[in-house]
């Protein structure tokens, strides 16, 4: 199934997004409104009607100078986040690896994906929880763990050949406050959400780089850009991948010299996955997610996303708020967590060293595996 279009339905309904797209593509559209500015001043009809309904007219060229406006600046965008350079994917020869593939966002990501045919390496822990299509690869790997990764990347490079697509996917949550925390706790969300991103980067983009070619995906959170109580290491770690991606992105310029490396950022908010069941918010669907991450990967360009798209205009800028209101809205999220209980797996680099129930949360198990959902 293709990642739905910009014009279908969300699945989670009628959203400020459905609103803010309708006004995007209509009101702020200059190649709906531009015409009707031209027919008034170059038309005799036009001339009459606008003379008659001056107050729209004035609006209305308002409303095109706005429009023109945010168009010139998303040709902005584009142009100097793909540094001024296009490039050609040819899907049948690409390899893409898919971090915390086996369930949650990253599983519909793998399908839509192995549709298409193309060549897909999925690292995770835990076994697939699908049966994998055809192009379709599993490579066990501990993402906690450096010495796996490097493992899992020599047998992806002697099986499938060199990547040139990196997702990194895979997440991990403790939900637990900061005095709360373990040492145990802190490590593995930093080394899953925010570690393995250089680790991985370490093994594939030497090639990338090479060539010229490829593409590193970073999918983050909202939380890197808005803490919430009792997710603060997480929302650290999202932070942290963030700040990987803005500077791996400047670095592929000014110190590798390959400007056809693209980079994409995925920053989404709380979705429906094994990871947060139970956080108390506005939920996205995780073939939401998984839809927006594959036609950026197909478009092959660099590109930063957020989800709900009208979040990018507010969450990013709470940092630049009065602090009244910075506080205030931090406080706000105290809730959030209350009823939480995603999923919780031990590391297999931690299994021995957990083996006493130290670190577990409530009545937890310890398991041999752990669950990477997209987060």
């Amino acid at each position: 199934m293709p990642p739905r279009s910009d014009w279908s339905l969300a699945r989670e309904g009628v959203t400020n997004d459905t609103i803010g797209r309708l006004i995007k593509y209509t009101v702020l559209n200059p190649a709906l409104t531009l015409p009707l500015i031209l027919l008034g001043r170059y038309t005799q009809r036009g001339n009459i009607l606008a003379a008659e309904h001056g107050t729209f007219f004035k609006h209305l060229k308002t409303v095109v100078g706005l429009g023109l406006l945010r168009s010139v600046s998303a040709w902005l965008d584009d142009a100097v986040t793909n540094n001024w350079s296009n490039d050609t994917y040819v899907w049948s020869q690409e390899v893409v690896v898919v971090t915390g593939g086996a369930d949650g966002i990253g599983k519909i990501v793998v399908h839509l994906l192995a549709e298409r045919g193309i060549k897909v390496a999925v690292l995770d822990v835990q076994e697939l929880t699908y049966e994998a299509p055809p192009s379709v690869r599993y490579f066990n790997c501990d993402l906690s763990s450096p010495s796996s990764i490097k493992s899992a990347a020599a047998q992806i490079r002697s099986t499938l050949g060199n990547p040139t697509v990196l997702i990194n996917n895979a997440g991990v949550a403790r939900g637990r406050t900061i005095l709360d925390s373990t040492e145990k706790d802190i490590n593995l969300t930093f080394k899953v959400n925010a570690f393995a991103h250089y680790y991985l980067a370490q093994e594939f983009l030497p090639h990338m780089v090479k060539n010229n070619h490829g593409m590193v995906v970073t999918v983050a959170s909202l939380a890197g850009w808005l803490t919430a109580p009792s997710m603060v290491d997480y929302a650290s770690s999202k932070a942290a991948a963030i700040s990987f991606h803005e500077g791996l992105a400047a670095e592929l310029v000014t110190h590798y010299k390959a400007p056809k490396v693209r980079t994409v950022l995925m920053c989404q908010g709380y979705t429906r996955t094994a990871l947060f069941e139970g956080f108390a918010g506005k939920a996205l669907y995780p073939e939401t997610v998984a839809d927006e991450i594959v036609k950026a990967v197909l478009a092959g360009k660099s590109k930063h996303m957020a989800l709900p798209e009208t979040a990018w205009h507010i969450v990013p800028r709470v940092r630049s708020m009065p602090l009244w209101l910075q506080y205030s809205i931090r406080k706000k999220t105290s809730n959030l967590m209350t009823n939480w209980k995603g999923r919780q797996v031990a590391q297999p680099s931690e299994a021995q060293e957990k083996k006493d129930g130290e670190g577990l949360l409530g009545d937890e198990k310890v398991e041999d595996s752990t669950v990477l959902v997209g987060a």
